[in-house]
């Protein structure tokens, strides 16, 4: 007997995964979490049905939203990681030898044991001794920080349960207050393609454009989400994404990468027209 995990992207699409095995399944106080193995995408997160991560596509997904900002900013010391229990973003962020502290909020304490457990692939970094792990709601910790991070990522949920506070107008504001005066927020921005997914990507892009002066969103193709068609957002004080990209600093640097490069960083922020029109809806201040 063939056993399949599936996951509704909306009430008539599907994604189904064959499974060999599952590893984990167990619930914490805030969501149900699943660890499965399959034979074609290795082994995959599951947070209350929906796939959070795959081994064999979650490094296109890691790498766009930590080295886009890097090649950025000239100088980031200062990151607060909101959400990535994974550990995904901080292994990227590690390779970063400038970097010299890193704050890790996560509202789940047994998501990140169960990918210590399970995904050591990603959770790898956790260790490292810049990395500061704070169990608690991400919305409330940067409530209290000022003028403090270079780098904001926020790598939330879906905008519900747990991550729903990390979509409202007041934690955008809160990020742009908690950066310091040339600081970059990028978040993972849902997809255009779905109906549903849409409109929630467009409420993000509202409230970020209303809290920061430079906002812009750019895309990369992760095979597993939602119509495979994903969206980033980067939200500056001061720096352009393309314009301020220094190509020649960042590809010095000879980061081994299997999606990002520099020039994929230029196209990114070359959006279809249907999500031009989008944003555009939301744009006017």
């Amino acid at each position: 007997m063939e056993l399949w995990f599936s996951e509704p992207h909306t009430p008539d699409v599907k994604l189904s995964i064959r499974v060999d095995k599952q590893l984990y399944s167990g619930e914490s106080d805030l969501q149900r979490i699943d660890v499965f193995e399959s034979p074609e995408l290795g082994r995959f997160l599951v947070l209350d049905g929906y796939v959070m991560l795959t081994e064999k596509d979650e490094f296109i997904y890691h790498e766009m939203i930590v080295h886009v900002p890097m090649a950025v900013h000239p100088c980031v010391k200062r990151v607060l990681v909101i959400g990535a229990g994974d550990g995904g973003v901080v292994r990227e962020l590690t390779r970063y030898p400038e970097i010299e502290y890193i704050d890790l909020v996560e509202i789940d304490q047994q998501v990140i044991q169960v990918c210590r457990d399970y995904l050591p692939r990603t959770a790898c970094k956790l260790d490292d001794e810049r990395v500061y792990i704070h169990y608690e709601d991400g919305l409330k910790f940067v409530r209290t920080r000022e003028d403090e991070y270079d780098l904001i990522i926020v790598d939330s949920t879906d905008p519900f349960g747990p991550g729903e506070g990390l979509f409202t107008k007041e934690f955008y504001g809160n990020c742009y207050k908690a950066l310091r005066e040339d600081g970059i927020m990028v978040n993972q921005h849902e997809s255009p393609f779905y109906e549903a997914d849409a409109t929630a990507c467009m409420r993000a892009h509202k409230r970020i454009v209303e809290s920061f002066p430079i906002s812009r969103v750019y895309q990369a193709h992760i095979p597993t989400y939602p119509s495979g068609h994903w969206l980033f957002g980067f939200a500056s004080k001061r720096y352009h994404p393309v314009r301020d990209l220094d190509a020649a600093r960042w590809d010095e640097r000879g980061l081994e990468t299997k999606y990002y490069t520099t020039r994929l960083h230029m196209g990114a922020f070359c959006l279809p027209a249907y999500v031009e029109k989008l944003l555009r809806k939301v744009e006017i201040r």
